[in-house]
């Protein structure tokens, strides 16, 4: 019997002690983060599938997992064996686990969660469709305390200050500005629960989720003076005094619902019930007003300021230096030798270290070769990868955390003589992420609206691809940010307006099951064009599309010259950085079409 299996069997012993006849597993923690420290990572244990996205439906009888297109080929691989079935989530946000369970529960029976993993949100959606057929939620206790004997505790890394320098504005600033508009919406108080909101915020980093500099915290904001809850030992007494000085004092992580429950009647707190958790939304007393709204430092953050944009340039010439290095040295590997793709993400790594102010990845590097790059969320592992030979396509999907931002690129990169069809497919995407990089288009537009022209070109032939073409991205956080998204699906972030100073991915990409994946990703800052009343991108990311992929029988005349002019800026604004064989080598890469 599988780890899984005899975990899932634990758990169904512990559920039939306490009358459970469900239990439901989340990916996420009380910060309703993406990405989890390892003390969340409860499906992932239970269930031995290790993506981002993902839940777990448990009956007496059964268990299911689902999540999204990025993962459905991985979720396969590592579900085998473990006895839980595969769901591939057809609508983004849709309750379908909901309709599975309403399929195999009756009236009187209990579905568990730990109610610190739910948003409010999620819970009024469960309850609206459940209890009305006589199934009721217990969101008391974690299902997982009685049988993950090994789990990791809570991360205690040391939390440091963000200069202004880099920030653009400094903690008090930032604080005014979010009391404004606590006083415009009648607050005296404003919860905030999401970690890189607070580091934001307060301009404070940490590192207690790997690629994300965040801390483990929540803060409770009044009109003249602020609470950080956090666990005393990651907080240095120079830390503490700056935060001291600017009316930020602190507070044990674990003292937040007590302090809630001690709020006086007649206050009113601002909470968003799509980033609070249940458990701590009811730890507020009924006597004090609760104004649902939103966290207030998300839209904040997403419009990077002057300085923000200034370091974001250094940030991208900084890495088109170090993957300038990196592909350069891999051609010269790959004549010699065969290279795994988990030895090519240390050695990507290694080369972005060269570079000053370098924090480490902003995600786990996606290296994936031939079938590989189908497989979307790939990430390679150590004694299991694939070996890279000098033929194929390979698909390098990686980011950097710099005190000058964070980067997000992805190439796709022929080591052979490719096929006509991979060119086909190449150019198709290529002429979807420059449709999108040449946008002008009215403010108010929404990310749904603007989706449409990436995929324009594959639609026309009859393809498509299954992710979302552009995700914000944070300023050295979390490099999957809101409040805006670009994807076919209108929900909440796509429905979003783009606004100047947003900095968002564009990625379309294509993808053939076992054979391999194509995906070209720039960031792009949203700026005001010439025309009053429109916005345009500009493109960030700073190195060369690999022109042996390309059909240029494909492209238009404002294609060709969209892309030379593309590839001349980089060779002009890398060159100087290099030595002169690897401005030799830049130079080819950035070669201009005829």
């Amino acid at each position: 019997m599988s780890s899984s299996a005899n975990r899932l069997a634990a758990l169904r012993r512990h559920m039939a002690r306490r009358g459970w006849d469900a239990c439901l597993i989340p990916s996420s923690d009380p910060h309703q983060s993406e990405y989890v420290a390892a003390h969340w990572k409860g499906r992932e244990w239970l269930s031995g599938f290790t993506g981002s996205a993902g839940l777990l439906v448990l009956t007496a009888e059964e268990a299911a997992l689902w999540t999204d297109s990025r993962y459905v080929i991985q979720a396969k691989k590592e579900l085998e064996g473990s006895g839980i079935e595969m769901c591939q989530q057809q609508t983004p946000f849709a309750p379908e686990h909901l309709d599975w369970l309403l399929e195999r529960l009756e009236p009187g029976n209990t579905l568990a969660l730990d109610g610190s993993l739910f948003s409010v949100r999620q819970i009024r959606r469960m309850r609206k469709k459940l209890e009305p057929q006589g199934i009721s939620l217990y969101c008391e206790d974690d299902p997982l305390d009685a049988v993950w004997v090994d789990r990791p505790p809570l991360p205690d890394t040391p939390v440091f200050v963000f200069p202004a320098t880099y920030a653009g504005q400094t903690r008090l600033e930032k604080l005014e500005r979010v009391r404004r508009e606590m006083r415009e919406r009648g607050a005296d108080m404003h919860l905030v629960c999401t970690l890189d909101d607070i580091a934001w915020l307060l301009n404070i980093r940490g590192a207690d989720v790997d690629c994300n500099p965040v801390a483990i915290s929540y803060l409770l904001t009044g009109l003249e003076e602020a609470t950080l809850f956090i666990n005393p030992v990651k907080v240095s007494e120079d830390v503490r005094t700056a935060l001291e000085k600017d009316g930020v004092e602190l507070a044990p992580y674990g003292s937040l619902a007590n302090r809630l429950r001690d709020i006086p009647s007649g206050q009113a707190v601002l909470m968003d019930s799509q980033r609070t958790s249940i458990s701590t939304w009811e730890a507020v007393p009924p006597e004090v007003k609760v104004l649902e709204g939103p966290t207030l430092p998300v839209d904040m953050k997403a419009r990077k300021n002057e300085t923000e944009i200034a370091h974001l340039h250094q940030a991208m010439r900084k890495d088109g230096v170090a993957l300038t290095k990196l592909y350069r040295w891999l051609e010269g590997v790959l004549s010699e030798r065969e290279i795994t793709e988990y030895d090519l993400t240390r050695q990507l790594d290694r080369f972005r270290q060269s570079q000053c102010n370098y924090y480490g990845e902003s995600f786990y590097a996606i290296v994936g070769y031939e079938a590989n790059g189908a497989i979307v969320h790939y990430r390679p592992r150590e004694g299991s990868s694939a070996s890279i030979r000098p033929e194929g396509l390979l698909l390098v999907d990686s980011g950097g955390q710099y005190l000058e931002g964070t980067t997000d690129i992805t190439r796709t990169i022929a080591l052979g003589p490719p096929t006509e069809e991979q060119k086909r497919a190449f150019t198709l995407v290529l002429k979807g992420h420059i449709a999108l990089a040449r946008a002008r288009f009215p403010e108010g537009t929404t990310g749904v609206q603007l989706d449409t022209l990436a995929r324009l070109p594959l639609w026309m032939e009859g393809l498509n691809y299954g992710h979302g073409t552009g995700h914000g991205v944070g300023f050295f956080l979390n490099v999957h940010e809101g409040p805006q998204a670009i994807a076919a699906q209108p929900a909440s972030k796509s429905a979003k307006p783009l606004v100047a100073g947003m900095l968002t991915s564009n990625e379309p990409g294509f993808y053939k099951t076992d054979a391999y994946g194509i995906r070209t990703e720039n960031l792009v800052l949203c700026k005001p064009s010439p025309q009053e009343g429109f916005l345009e991108f500009e493109t960030l990311t700073l190195f060369p599309i690999d022109l042996r992929l390309i059909d240029e029988d494909l492209l238009s005349r404002a294609e060709r010259e969209w892309l030379n002019r593309y590839h001349e800026r980089v060779y002009e604004t890398l060159q100087p950085l290099l030595n002169r064989e690897e401005a030799d080598w830049l130079s080819r890469k950035c070669a201009p079409l005829s």
